[in-house]
Parts: structure tokens; C-alpha cells; sequence
């Protein structure tokens, strides 16, 4: 089966704007009779039929743009709104947000509600943890062919051609163990996700190239990768009852507190007998007791770079096709669940 041929094909071929070809379709007098004729005529030839997409397209902007995350568990996320809605409220947009549940189908769902409809003008979106694991982007790439602009942040994929904001999670991952090392931590314990999760396979290689780095050997009894949040507790349990370990890293702020509540329930002092790092700068690392160090993702400044590159393109009056990857450094927060860890 032909794939369908789209208007950003079409406008590539015949090297015009998306914006051309969409008049010239319409009998819009603004472009001339040439163009006209000649983006119809091979429409025809190529069978091209317009969805509700690209029809979406011809109409007035609504100054409109979508945020779909895929949870809202854990503060990060909170943080990249935050920081969305600073540049798009100061550029006059408004921000709808979506929350996928880490559902593929309703991620699909969203993106054509959305699109089709006519509500906004442009995404921004974290990938939910289905679509990662199923590879299918077709409905990000259908979005892109019609000419609405995307960014993908923090979890992404190279498999869709866009503007992306990510977080250096490698480096991030290997600073924090770094930074056990430099405390006398010896055998330092991984709680991440699957790897079919972007993040979490980038922070898994951080952890690994640390203590490779420090010649201490990866073992792979002291990696867990939770399955579902649901399992998660019962994961760790396992972890925790079952391996000796120093230190441990969680990829998110959730995990690490959880490890710490089980830790101390065993009797252990945090950080004397374990040191706890946690990904995210988020309220339970903070005022957990004792607190949590934290790898800091930044997200405000992920959210505002995200919603600056979007609105950058919606207001351009070129097609430029030359995408961009913002990577948004790290920083580590110590907190006393490293502090008191001596060399």
C-alpha cells in the first residue's frame, strides 16, 4: 500500500511552502496562476487528499498550544508546565495539557482531538511509557506532514524528526555516582525503569560508565528496573532485603524515597550506613527526613526553551527544516542523605 502523500511532501517536491501549497489547493488568488496550477496538478497525479489536519491549517491561529506528559506523579513535570506557561502566557499563547497515563492509546487520541479539531496550533510532548516500548510514532509523524510544529521534551525518540529539549540524563546519572564515590561508597545500588524508557536507559549507562570509570565492577544484582509503578514498592523490598549495598541511586524522586522509607524500617542511618541520591528536585526529596540529594533536571528551563521553540516556528514565516536538540544540564542539590557520608 502508497503511503499518502501530505502537504509537506508536496511543498517539498515542488520546493514552496506548506502555506503555498495549502492556498493553491484552495484557488487562493494570492498565489499565481502558475503555482497554482502546477501544486493541483501534481496533487492530482498524486492522488492527494486533504484530512482534517491540514484543513485545520488554513484557518486563523487560536493561539492555542497543547502539553502532553505522561504523568503527573512526580514534580518534574510540574516544573516543565511552570516553565511552558511563563513564555507562552508572555507570547500571548494559552497552554492546554494532556495527561497520557503513560497510555499509548490515549497519547493517539489526544494528538488527533487536538489536531483535527482545530484547538491548537502546536505540540509539546513527553512520550508515555507504551508509545517508547511499542516504537509506533506514526501519529506524531502524520501531525509534522501536515505542517504543525512539534517538540518533543525529555522523552524522546530519533525516529520523529522535530525540535527536542532533553535533559544530559548520562551525565547527570554519572555525576551522582560520582559524587558516592568521592564519599567512600564502594558498592552503589540502581533503582531505574525498563529500558525501553528513553530516560532511564540513558541514566542506567551513566551509572555504568561511573563506576567503570572508578574501576569498580558493575554488578548486576544491585540493578533493579521496576516494571509498574504498582510494583514497584515490592521491587525494591527485594532489593533491600536481599543485597548489601552503600549507596543507591533512583531515577526518580519516588523511587529513592521509597528505598530510604524501606532502608530505615531495617534499622539502617541514612547516609551513615546508605547515602540516597534521587533524580528531580521535587517537594518529597526536599522534605524528606533526612533529605534527599538530588540531580536536578531543571525542568522550568526545559518547559521554557520547549515553548520558545515552538512559538518561534509558529510565527516564522519560513519553512526551515533545520531542527534543533537543546540539551538542558544537570546540577546536583547535597542534601543530608550524602552529607554525612565521610571518605
Amino acid at each position: 500500500m502508497k503511503r499518502k502523500i501530505t502537504l509537506k511532501d508536496i511543498a517539498k517536491e515542488l520546493d514552496v511552502s506548506i502555506s503555498t501549497v495549502s492556498k493553491s489547493l484552495k484557488n487562493n488568488p494570492e498565489i499565481g496562476e502558475d503555482t497554482r496550477q502546477k501544486v493541483q496538478a501534481f496533487a492530482k497525479l498524486y492522488n492527494y487528499k486533504p484530512n482534517n489536519i491540514a484543513v485545520s491549517l488554513l484557518n486563523q491561529r487560536t493561539k492555542h498550544i497543547a502539553l502532553i506528559i505522561p504523568e503527573i506523579t512526580h514534580d518534574f513535570f510540574t516544573t516543565v508546565l511552570k516553565g511552558v506557561e511563563e513564555v507562552a502566557h508572555h507570547k500571548g499563547y494559552n497552554v492546554l495539557v494532556c495527561v497520557s497515563n503513560e497510555s499509548f492509546e490515549k497519547e493517539v487520541l489526544s494528538i488527533e482531538m487536538f489536531a483535527q479539531g482545530g484547538i491548537v496550533d502546536g505540540f509539546i510532548i513527553s512520550l508515555s511509557k507504551e508509545t517508547q516500548l511499542k516504537e509506533d510514532y506514526k501519529h506524531l509523524i502524520e501531525v509534522e506532514n501536515q505542517g504543525m510544529p512539534l517538540v518533543m521534551i525529555d522523552r524522546v525518540t530519533d525516529k520523529v524528526i522535530s525540535d527536542k529539549v532533553i535533559v544530559d540524563d548520562m551525565r547527570g546519572a554519572y555525576t551522582g555516582v560520582s559524587h558516592f564515590i568521592e564519599r567512600g561508597c564502594r558498592r552503589i545500588a540502581l533503582i531505574t525503569t525498563q529500558d525501553h524508557i528513553s530516560v532511564g536507559y540513558l541514566r542506567k549507562e551513566g551509572y555504568k560508565k561511573a563506576l567503570a570509570d572508578h574501576v569498580l565492577p558493575v554488578e548486576e544484582q544491585l540493578m533493579v528496573a521496576i516494571d509498574q509503578v504498582d510494583t514497584a514498592e515490592d521491587q525494591i523490598a527485594d532489593l533491600v532485603n536481599n543485597q548489601e549495598f552503600d549507596a543507591v541511586l533512583g531515577v526518580n524522586e519516588y523511587f529513592s524515597v521509597i528505598a530510604m522509607k524501606l532502608l530505615q524500617e531495617q534499622g539502617k542511618r541514612i547516609p551513615q550506613d546508605v547515602a540516597i541520591i534521587g533524580f528531580s528536585d521535587g517537594k518529597l526529596l526536599k522534605y524528606a527526613t533526612p533529605s534527599i540529594t538530588a540531580v536536578d533536571q531543571h525542568g522550568d528551563e526545559i518547559g521554557r526553551a520547549a515553548a520558545g521553540m515552538l512559538i518561534e516556528r509558529l510565527e516564522s514565516s519560513k519553512q526551515d527544516e533545520n531542527y534543533r536538540t537543546t540539551v538542558i544540564p544537570t546540577s546536583l542539590i547535597e542534601r543530608e542523605s550524602t552529607l554525612g557520608k565521610q571518605d
